[in-house]
């Protein structure tokens, strides 16, 4: 049992120093949140509403809070369908429809706009999707024209500013165009090269067609390259997987995600066309797995955790180090903990002590807005006991270590009283190698890191409850 004492000074050990036990993950492996948030979507109720969301956002300006935020932007549209997507998406090829969504979704920037102003100075820019530069360049411009009407920016050199693009629906003069417009980092989705595992998931990609995206990123000044990769998917073996990593290698990107498919066609349409017997073993999956984790960190990438590398001078690395890394609904950030604005057809706010989620038709997006009001659906406002564990769960995603001392610090706690039935779960975890204990800190070992869903799962008080349960896919 862990005894809480006094801070100690400790140096931080870097994350690359992760061990991967086949027999451990074999053995713990189960169903869990990835805690982009805590509490967890599946915990947010159609009790909150647009009206909580206004009282969080006044509990702001009471304070008068000036910190920097992040802002989310969502285009649903797709071209054509990927099989393994679990995105929220609208694949259409009449583009009428973006252009009907863009003018409610202009309004309700200007609504959130108005809501924030004053405090209003973004650091942090994401675009996501569906597939963002399914948008013509002359409608991102006039976006991005518009979001600068409404919100104040950081400037180049201070703020994040990302967009995720598939490589086939861009040129190199896109490429330069988005740097342009505002965007310094970009997210390419590439998912695996080999021919026969594209044409299993209907998305059939060149190199060729993603290295001169790249090579054009490279040209337009963009300050960080990130490329998305898969294993699970049908076809895949060690032998495809080996390949791609050579290729991706090659290409030298600054950050790497490789993600695990979850296979879950009772909740996600398109996966109904994947066939069971094509998909790898689970054998096969951990074997691919091992082999992006000992390949990547070869050639000099570091682990960040869960399933993100980085090249160890970019900006995920350094923030690490720092002890500045965070962890928001677009994975691991640099900017440490601000207030999250998103904007668009299901994307989800994290604003003061509170997330709210918008509604996820495009039918009840419009309805709401011409209402004139927030499309939001449901959402939760957080107790103490929520932040608290939020605030442990973030530790130890973003850095494998806590200072339990420093939770006492900032919580009118005693750690070793509050958690009693959770430290004794962490006993189990250090008897079967996750975590150490020892007198102020939990520490998570080289072998746990990959396991690191489970051990936050111990501080996660809505697991198990519910009439329904909650549905996630494999920690590992």
């Amino acid at each position: 049992m862990l005894a809480t004492s006094q801070p100690v000074t400790r140096q931080f050990i870097p994350v690359q120093n992760l061990q991967f036990d086949s027999a451990l993950i074999r053995k713990l492996t189960k169903s869990g949140p990835r805690y982009t948030s805590y509490p967890t979507a599946d915990r947010f109720s159609s009790e909150f509403g647009y009206r909580d969301y206004l009282k969080a956002v006044a509990g702001l300006r009471t304070k008068g809070s000036a910190k920097p935020m992040s802002l989310y932007v969502h285009i649903p549209f797709c071209d054509t369908v990927c099989y393994y997507c679990a995105c929220n998406k609208i694949v259409t090829k009449n583009r009428d429809k973006a252009s009907v969504y863009l003018s409610y979704l202009k309004r309700e920037i200007e609504m959130q706009g108005r809501l924030f102003a004053g405090m209003n100075q973004i650091e942090q820019l994401h675009f996501g999707g569906g597939t963002p530069t399914y948008l013509s360049d002359e409608q991102m411009g006039e976006l991005m024209a518009h979001l600068r009407r409404w919100f104040q920016f950081a400037p180049d050199q201070v703020g994040e500013y990302s967009i995720e693009v598939d490589p086939r629906t861009v040129s190199r003069e896109r490429v330069h165009s988005l740097r342009q417009q505002g965007f310094n980092r970009i997210s390419l989705g590439v998912q695996d090269y080999d021919l026969e595992v594209q044409k299993a998931v209907n998305r059939v990609q060149p190199e060729h067609e993603t290295q001169a995206i790249i090579d054009a990123a490279r040209e337009a000044g963009y300050r960080s390259v990130s490329i998305d990769l898969i294993y699970g998917l049908p076809r895949q073996d060690t032998a495809t997987m080996a390949r791609t990593l050579q290729k991706v290698i090659k290409a030298a990107p600054d950050r790497i995600a490789v993600y695990n498919y979850a296979h879950m066609p009772h909740l996600f349409k398109p996966q109904r066309r994947i066939l069971d017997s094509e998909l790898p073993t689970a054998d096969t999956r951990l074997a691919m797995l091992e082999l992006c984790i000992a390949t990547l960190t070869a050639a000099g990438y570091v682990y960040i955790g869960m399933d993100h590398f980085a090249l160890p001078g970019d900006d995920l690395a350094v923030a690490q180090q720092q002890g500045r890394l965070h962890r928001n609904f677009q994975g691991y950030s640099t900017h440490a903990e601000m207030d999250l604005i998103s904007c668009g057809v299901s994307a989800i706010s994290a604003v003061a002590a509170t997330y709210s989620q918008n509604v996820k038709t495009l039918d009840a997006y419009y309805d709401l807005i011409d209402r004139n009001e927030l499309p939001i659906e449901r959402g939760i406002a957080l107790n103490m006991d929520d932040a608290l564990r939020r605030s442990i769960i973030q530790m130890l995603m973003c850095q494998f270590e806590l200072s339990t001392s420093a939770i006492e610090q900032a919580y009118p706690i005693d750690f070793a009283s509050y958690f009693g039935a959770e430290l004794a779960q962490l006993d189990q975890l250090q008897e079967d190698g996750l975590v150490t204990l020892e007198p102020g800190w939990i520490n998570v070992t080289a072998r746990g890191r990959l396991l690191i869903r489970n051990v936050c799962m111990v501080f996660d008080r809505y697991l198990g409850t519910g009439a329904a349960g909650p549905r996630h896919s494999r920690t590992v």
